[in-house]
């Protein structure tokens, strides 16, 4: 039996086994994109060379495991040459890192993920580049004996690279001194990562010149890092090169999509989306303190997880004009502690799931991040949140990455995925059917919500989906409790139990009107 991912019956009473969710699978071969990204931290994934660093061809062993998911889309964290084990200080933005392989592995890559229906996108880095770029060590070389501002002028006219960069006499916030020098340059996030000036055309042009170059090589959009410092404290100047960056993006791959990370509240990101961008990473449902973290720690009621989505469909309309189908949801990524150190007792694994599940039934574009679909920990410092893909804890499996520089030792709280596979209540076995039950019901991602706050409670949250695409509408029912909840839905056109995300062999029932829910389940229910 099989109850833990998402269960199809044309009864009232719901209990998967193993036909069943072969009927599944065969539906999903008609069935739409799940709209369901995957984001790989390439460096801790998978290691094809034994080298102990994840590497491109490594993510290429795994689109087995990626595609089976269900995925249609994989995020790469930025792949170019650069010093640092992240990656996010660009040294050459037209060359792969050695450690992750080369050209000719990025495109094979990219070939059998489009023959696996799965898009490919890039981290794109336009804030800043790394100190060992070239454009900033001829920069510096230039003004290093510089004494005043007129001699950072005169250096500039003298070399192109000064104009690349922020360069000043004074410093102030957000500067850091050059070394050997009496000259300051612009580094919000880290002095190794000097800021570029936007403001440049000849800067502009590069960046857009080397994303047309990716493109041309395949890659199927991007994610922009941190867009709202392009110009810090002008988000309208931000707006504008993201404007301009699009339009060049869509004139070279007019399908193209484009994320950004505007880590603030949503007053703030929301209008970003006047630029064109697909999308916004909704950081207000995200993290330990989001939304979901909230909901599903029974922190917030699950009333709140409905009203919330509600009222951020709202914002996007009435702050860019843009449809909730246009969200970028994520739960965690590589900058925030995992999801398996949110929740402790015997309930940790369930709210584990229904956290993902939360995530997973957003609609828009919604993100994953690798090791999320095991239950994989880290919390502390960054090193800890991109621990290696736990594929096995046989140390001996191939394809373990090492630990990044820094990271501390710990061990993880649920079995590896080699160990989840075969279990049907695992965390990875509910992770995958949540993920296909996008795909099945293609309202899920495309649809509008309707709130149903007089159903909705402290334990229960009722929402519908909706859209003008002719798709199935759904009613989606939320048990985030650890007791069994009865809700009547007698007043409400829905009266086949189609689809269950179980976390235990009990059973979820409709009769009469009357859907029963254990502990943690989330029921789909169609009309007839």
């Amino acid at each position: 039996m099989i109850l833990s991912g998402c269960s199809f019956d044309s009864g009232v009473s719901v209990s998967a086994g193993i036909t069943q969710m072969n009927v599944l699978n065969d539906s999903l071969n008609a069935a739409s994109s799940s709209c369901a990204a995957y984001e790989i931290f390439v460096g801790s994934y998978r290691d094809s060379n034994g080298d102990g660093i994840g590497d491109i061809n490594g993510i290429t062993e795994s689109l087995d495991h990626i595609s089976g998911m269900g995925f249609d889309m994989i995020w790469l964290t930025p792949v170019f040459t650069s010093p640092t084990y992240h990656k996010y200080d660009v040294e050459d933005y037209y060359t792969i890192d050695p450690s992750f392989g080369d050209l000719s592995d990025l495109e094979e890559l990219i070939n059998e993920c489009h023959e696996r229906g799965i898009s490919v996108i890039t981290d794109f880095v336009m804030n800043h580049t790394s100190v060992e770029h070239e454009w900033f060590i001829e920069a510096s070389d230039a003004v290093r004996g510089c004494l005043t501002e007129e001699d950072l002028e005169e250096a500039a006219s003298q070399c192109e690279y000064v104009d690349y960069y922020n360069f000043s006499m004074s410093g102030g916030s957000g500067y850091v001194k050059l070394p050997d020098s009496e000259v300051y340059y612009e580094a919000e996030f880290w002095e190794g990562m000097p800021d570029l000036n936007l403001s440049s055309e000849a800067v502009r042009n590069e960046l857009l010149d080397a994303a047309s170059y990716w493109l041309s090589e395949g890659v199927d959009g991007f994610r922009l890092d941190a867009v709202t410092y392009f110009y810090s404290g002008s988000d309208q100047g931000n707006i504008d090169y993201l404007t301009g960056f699009v339009d060049r993006v869509r004139s070279v791959a007019p399908s193209s999509y484009i994320v950004c990370e505007a880590w603030t509240d949503p007053i703030t990101y929301i209008p970003y989306y006047q630029s064109g961008v697909d999308g916004m990473f909704n950081f207000s449902f995200s993290g330990k303190d989001g939304v979901i973290g909230r909901v599903a720690g029974g922190l917030s009621p699950a009333s709140s997880y409905g009203s919330s989505v509600a009222d951020y469909q709202e914002r996007l309309e009435e702050l860019a004009g843009v449809p909730l189908s246009s969200d970028a949801s994520f739960y965690t990524n590589h900058d925030m502690g995992r999801s398996a150190g949110y929740f402790a007792g015997d309930e940790a694994s369930y709210r584990v799931r229904l956290a993902g599940a939360l995530n997973l039934l957003m609609s828009g574009r919604t993100f994953v991040y690798y090791g999320e679909e095991i239950g994989m920990k880290g919390s502390g410092s960054d090193e800890n949140f991109r621990a290696p893909m736990y594929w096995s804890d046989d140390p001996s499996f191939n394809g373990l990455c090492q630990p990044p520089p820094g990271m501390a030792q710990f061990e993880m709280k649920y079995p590896s995925l080699e160990d989840q596979i075969d279990d049907p209540l695992s965390i990875y076995n509910y992770y995958r059917q949540a993920v296909l039950l996008r795909s099945y019901f293609p309202v899920i991602s495309r649809g509008e919500v309707t709130f149903y706050p007089e159903l909705s409670d402290d334990n229960i949250c009722v929402i519908e989906k909706t859209d003008g695409e002719g798709d199935t509408p759904v009613l989606i029912a939320i048990n985030t409790s650890s007791n069994e909840q009865t809700i009547d839905l007698s007043a409400l056109p829905y009266d086949q139990l189609a689809a269950v995300l179980a976390v235990s062999y009990d059973e979820a029932t409709l009769s009469g009107g009357t859907l029963t829910l254990p502990p943690f389940f989330i029921a789909v229910l169609t009309g007839s």
